[in-house]
């Protein structure tokens, strides 16, 4: 009898699944843990097309397309991108078709690859670059126009990006139609002056050589010119404005056809001018101009109204982002949105209702809450509410919104809302919940996961630092546990976020490996005001390690932590900081793994680190004094630095020199590098990502922990 009890006492335990581990493979070959995507459909996706079993003109199968662009005028027509090929991060070219849905054919653009393929807004015309040429193609006669002929490689750009304003001003078809298609605005890059950078690109041969202008700290920019085309006639007239030593950030057109604004910027970035140019003469007249004792943020919430007499945008004039309505005489300026909170998005601008629809990270930094504020500047109110990640997509009409909603532990789940407005005010009312990541939800049950936790860490300064903090599933306050810290920490950057995602599986797997995974966000990060993000000016680096210093010796004073196995990890400017972590942060870091790290400011491109640190002549001792590769004799403890040899952004170079420094220190290091692999060094089927992962995670657990793989 007693035998019976016994067994029946264990009969629910083998009921009980076994909790997995992850694995490598699950993050890095079988996409276990994927989420679904969830369009947000609004009834409007008939327009969609299909180019399963498409031909081109000789008959042969046209393949996947990486993009098809539907004509907005008119739906039967559509512009197929086939086989893109990338350029840089944000750019790539394509063969295009212009596919007519009645007939079934497709016409190819051009035999070579373009970039940048754009309705006209009449529908009627395509304009596109090809050879660093912008030209415009008419659909009724199949017929392309050369709109510039002077583009050349490496000198002449015209209606594309050069490199530094791809990357830093976040755009890179560089050209716009007007409202109603009369125009064409452009720019134009000579870059004839700007220092080119060499990169090796490794082959079973002889190699090839790859050379590209990139304007390093202190270096001379393109001469930038805007251009404005007048579709009827032919004729180009170069907009007037201040030439020197400035940026063009933006062009946008008024929604009066002829009234296009340029964004005038100066090299420090502190000097912001809107010139209201007339688009047949090309002469300008000030329309808002903005100055910063730190520097000025380029964004795209700007919305000129279609009654051409108002503006809407957001800027950090009062400390924090907040949204402003102008009137284009200056006699109307008025803030819409309030408190001591940033505004993060503006999702859409309701002209017919004057209502302005925007997200901000509130309650707290870390979370993100939909609001809607009306023009008078009088009345906000939250769609939204609690702690918690919202996502938010709009219908065209205002009427309804998509959210998708999920936290720190919690996979998203996507709602379906109406806005009401009526006497009492906004509200949101739930219509439907869409999708629960069940799927997701279920794969994840399966494993011993941790969840993730939100404190407040004190620096020796005065202030408070968001952070997060992973213990593993089965955390045992007795024990004393190896810590990681993850960060990125550069201005405006935010990891501290209660978002799914923003604990990755991969510091999962280490919690389940018996490590503490942190994340601290240091000073100079974003949605914690200008004050708070803008406070590392002119020493970038500085305040940001002596934070992280700072949390790690609060870490090391806890009970459960062991402070002899404290390490750092960070990407990019999160490799420069993992840098700093084990050369000033030596007494406290015994472990740090840098990829792709900036180790000198000195080498990476003007506009970015202008704008935090003013040119290296302005500002020496900001550049050299944080700077790791100056810094490598302080080194006490293991030190693994990680780059790809084709990275066009943080130059490899980055990585050559600080390796230089230790040898010269005669410190001993490890390090590993990716051939002909960028910034992002990723890859599936060469196998990259899962080396790569494999290597940083054996790495810690040998130099951090005692756990093999």
């Amino acid at each position: 009898m007693r035998k019976l009890i016994v067994a029946l006492l264990f009969l629910p335990l083998l009921g009980q699944a076994q909790k997995k581990a992850i694995t490598l493979e699950d993050l890095y070959k079988k996409g276990t843990f994927r989420g679904e995507f969830v369009p947000a459909d609004f009834g409007t996706r008939s327009s969609e097309i299909s180019t399963d079993g498409l031909k081109d003109e000789a008959g042969k199968a046209l393949g996947r397309a990486s993009e098809v662009i539907v004509n907005a005028a008119d739906t039967s027509l559509a512009l197929i991108r086939i086989d893109a090929e990338p350029i840089y991060r944000h750019s790539s070219k394509a063969i295009v078709y212009l596919y007519h849905r009645g007939t079934g054919n497709v016409t190819k653009l051009e035999n070579e690859k373009v970039l940048h393929p754009t309705f006209s807004p009449d529908g009627s015309k395509v304009a596109y670059v090809k050879d660093n040429n912008l030209y415009i193609y008419d659909i009724a006669s199949a017929r392309a126009t050369a709109i510039t002929t002077d583009g050349k490689w490496n000198f002449i750009i015209n209606g594309n990006c050069d490199w530094v304003y791809e990357e830093e001003f976040s755009f890179t078809q560089a050209y716009q139609w007007s409202p109603k298609g009369n125009y064409l605005a452009y720019y134009r890059f000579d870059e004839s002056q700007v220092k080119e950078y060499n990169m090796t690109i490794y082959n079973n041969g002889y190699n090839q050589d790859y050379r590209y202008k990139y304007p390093k700290a202190g270096d001379d920019n393109s001469k930038v010119e805007i251009h404005i085309y007048d579709v009827r006639t032919g004729r180009k007239v170069k907009a007037d404005y201040a030439q020197g030593d400035i940026y063009i950030p933006r062009i946008k057109w008024t929604q009066d056809d002829s009234r296009l604004v340029i964004f005038w910027l100066n090299r420090h970035q502190d000097n912001l001018r809107l010139l209201l140019t007339e688009a047949a003469s090309g002469k300008s007249s000030l329309l808002y101009e903005e100055k910063n004792k730190y520097y000025i943020d380029i964004h795209d919430d700007w919305y000129f109204l279609r009654d051409g007499k108002h503006f809407l945008f957001t800027s950090e004039k009062s400390g924090y982002n907040q949204i402003w309505l102008y009137s284009f005489d200056g006699k109307t300026q008025l803030q819409l949105s309030s408190g001591n909170y940033d505004v993060t998005e503006i999702n859409a601008v309701d002209e017919i209702n004057k209502r302005v629809y925007y997200q901000t990270a509130y309650p707290r930094p870390m979370d993100r809450n939909f609001f809607v504020a009306d023009f008078s500047g009088k009345k906000s109110t939250a769609l939204t509410t609690g702690t918690g990640w919202n996502r938010i997509v709009l219908n065209d009409k205002f009427t309804q919104f998509y959210d998708y909603r999920s936290d720190i532990n919690t996979p998203q789940v996507v709602t379906l809302h109406s806005i009401i407005a009526d006497k009492k005010g906004y509200r949101a009312q739930l219509i439907k919940t869409v999708n629960e990541s069940s799927k997701l939800r279920e794969k994840m049950a399966e494993y011993d996961l941790a969840k993730g936790e939100f404190i407040r860490i004190p620096n020796s300064k005065g202030d408070t630092l968001n952070s997060w903090i992973l213990k593993p599933a089965n955390f045992d306050p007795s024990r004393r546990y190896p810590v990681l810290f993850c960060n990125y920490g550069g201005p405006g950057s935010q990891q501290v976020a209660n978002r799914f995602g923003a604990i990755s599986f991969w510091h999962q797997l280490l919690a389940q490996k018996g490590f503490i995974v942190v994340s601290v966000d240091n000073s100079g990060t974003g949605y914690r005001g200008e004050e708070f993000k803008k406070k590392t000016y002119l020493q970038l680096g500085k305040l940001e390690i002596e934070d992280q210093i700072d949390a790690a010796k609060w870490f090391g004073n806890l009970p459960y932590v062991d402070k002899s196995r404290i390490g750092h990890w960070g990407w990019s400017f999160g490799g420069f900081m993992s840098s700093l972590a084990i050369t000033k942060g030596a007494d406290v870091f015994s472990a740090a793994i840098a990829v792709a790290p900036v180790t000198s400011w000195r080498f990476y491109d003007n506009i970015y680190t202008e704008r935090y640190m003013r040119t290296p002549a302005e500002n020496q001792k900001g550049y050299d004094d944080n700077a790791p590769m100056n810094f490598t004799n302080s080194i006490k403890g293991k030190y693994l630095i990680i780059h790809g040899t084709a990275d066009d952004n943080v130059h490899f170079q980055n990585a050559t020199q600080m390796i230089t420094a230790l040898v010269k220190s005669n410190v001993d290091f490890e390090s590993a590098y990716y051939p002909n692999k960028n910034h992002g060094i990723s890859g599936g089927p060469d196998n990259t990502s899962f080396h790569l992962w494999s290597k940083m995670t054996n790495w810690i657990l040998e130099n951090l922990g005692t756990e093999k793989k």
